[in-house]
């Protein structure tokens, strides 16, 4: 008896790709493609499913990460492989915390998905060691602390520094040196060249 997969992106080419390395497979049946995450849990409640692909960032606002504690709270024996071309650290960190089986980065992975989907259904669990490596201004991703991503995060959301520092807890002094070590690491100029080069590359995506 064939697995029953469901996928959950918004990225109409890419839904289309993972439809088709299903549909080529005797092992898997589709049973659905969404196109957005608040659908899948409505779905899973009417339908048996084995595992999902599940998209992380959709345009309707939904994280697909709430989508997927949801479903694991609630059906626990539903594999899931989460998705994403976004390097944003945090993505991974709450992954592991829900329980997600699985975790693949679109276009840059270098596990085919289909050995991905094959050794969740066989019980395994795969994560990348790291995110992957992204170039912003003179640096990296992989340059900043982990506190320094957590301030790049809500300044990226346009938050004052007094802002920022009530949100983390720290002080509205700490939030300029924070914001001053990556300018000087990434060579911008401002702090809303920082921030949106942040978002557009993904190593941040503000909640």
């Amino acid at each position: 008896m064939a697995y029953k997969i469901l996928i959950v992106d918004d990225q109409k080419m890419a839904r289309g790709l993972f439809e088709s390395y299903i549909n080529l497979s005797e092992k898997y049946e589709l049973v659905a493609a969404l196109d957005s995450a608040s659908e899948a849990d409505v779905y899973v409640a009417k339908h048996h499913i084995d595992l999902i692909i599940m998209d992380i960032v959709m345009r309707d606002g939904i994280n697909g990460l709430d989508a997927a504690e949801r479903i694991k709270k609630n059906y626990p024996e539903i594999k899931i492989v989460a998705v994403t071309s976004m390097p944003e650290s945090a993505f991974l960190k709450r992954a592991r915390e829900i329980g997600i089986e699985s975790f693949w980065y679109k276009e840059i992975e270098e596990k085919p998905l289909m050995d991905v989907i094959d050794r969740t259904i066989n019980g395994e669990s795969l994560y990348p060691d790291v995110t992957p490596v992204i170039k912003i201004g003179n640096a990296t991703n992989l340059d900043f602390t982990e506190r320094e991503l957590e301030v790049l995060r809500v300044l990226a959301t346009g938050c004052s520094d007094d802002e920022i520092a009530s949100i983390l807890f720290i002080s509205s002094a700490t939030v300029r040196t924070h914001i001053s070590h990556m300018r000087d690491k990434t060579g911008y100029r401002s702090r809303m060249e920082l921030a949106l080069a942040a978002l557009r590359s993904g190593i941040v995506v503000p909640d």
